[in-house]
């Protein structure tokens, strides 16, 4: 029997498998996703994160998503892909991926405030071996660097918020064997110009219990985290010139992440 032209067609279009609505739009927002240069954050940005936070609600999100990924998440992955060539010179071992940026969605299941969304944007530069979880997730209390933006606050900053127990005990043992070398490296000049000294929040009113009362790294001692920050312009945001900015701030917070991670057993490394 012949098989005409038309008949071939036919069959090759029947053999070929048809793309789903579903799969048509994941493909379709995934291209949108693809990061360009960064030019900086548009005045769209805070807009949407200002609506958010007076309508913080699905239905309101979805109907203003296009805002979302357009104004907010496809500039911040911009950074991100910007920062992580800028680190991978800087510090090879700490990188920048779409992992890096944090979820708007938060995490509500015990929690009493039941707001489905956060109301700020942030990133988080993390080292290769340890993952991206932060605070008592993150199993190996890895340091990195951060960057978070909402309307009225731009923040900037690096270290290790809230390790886990056996991290946090590591990491005092080794400031209490060489309390020099730490404290060298939270008063530098630079990082004091900077940043004014590691940030004292959750510091404890005592020393730990282990320690005695006159240890010579005391005042070190009581801290539960070991980061350190400052707040940008808001005006920052705007231009493609904040990539600079936050390199220049992870360059001098490196020493201490790498102090930090070095404890952790998280080396140091020269080439990606």
């Amino acid at each position: 029997m012949a098989v005409t032209k038309r008949g071939r067609a036919a069959t090759v279009r029947e053999a070929t498998p048809k793309a789903t609505p579903k799969a048509t739009l994941k493909a379709t927002r995934s291209r949108r996703m693809e990061p360009d240069a960064f030019t900086g954050f548009g005045p769209g940005a805070l807009r949407f994160l200002r609506g958010l936070a007076r309508n913080n609600r699905k239905e309101w999100f979805e109907a203003h998503r296009d805002a979302y990924e357009g104004e907010i998440k496809r500039p911040l992955l911009a950074l991100i892909e910007e920062v992580d060539v800028r680190l991978a010179s800087l510090a090879p071992e700490l990188v920048g991926t779409k992992k890096s940026m944090f979820r708007i969605h938060r995490d509500v299941r015990f929690s009493k405030d039941k707001r489905p969304y956060k109301t700020h944007a942030a990133c988080w530069f993390y080292h290769r071996d340890a993952g991206r979880a932060v605070g008592e997730n993150a199993a190996h209390g890895g340091a990195g660097f951060y960057f978070h933006f909402a309307p009225g606050e731009v923040f900037t900053g690096g270290g290790v918020w809230m390790p886990p127990r056996p991290a946090l005990l590591r990491i005092r043992d080794a400031i209490a064997e060489a309390p020099d070398t730490f404290a060298a490296l939270v008063t530098a000049p630079a990082f004091r110009k900077r940043f004014g000294g590691l940030e004292q929040e959750h510091m404890l009113t005592r020393l730990p219990r282990g320690y005695a009362a006159d240890h010579p790294a005391g005042d070190w001692l009581r801290y539960q985290s070991f980061t350190a920050g400052r707040a940008l312009d808001e005006s920052a945001l705007g231009s493609a010139r904040l990539v600079d900015t936050l390199v220049r701030d992870f360059t001098v917070l490196l020493p201490l992440v790498r102090w930090i991670n070095g404890v952790s057993g998280l080396l140091t490394a020269s080439t990606r």
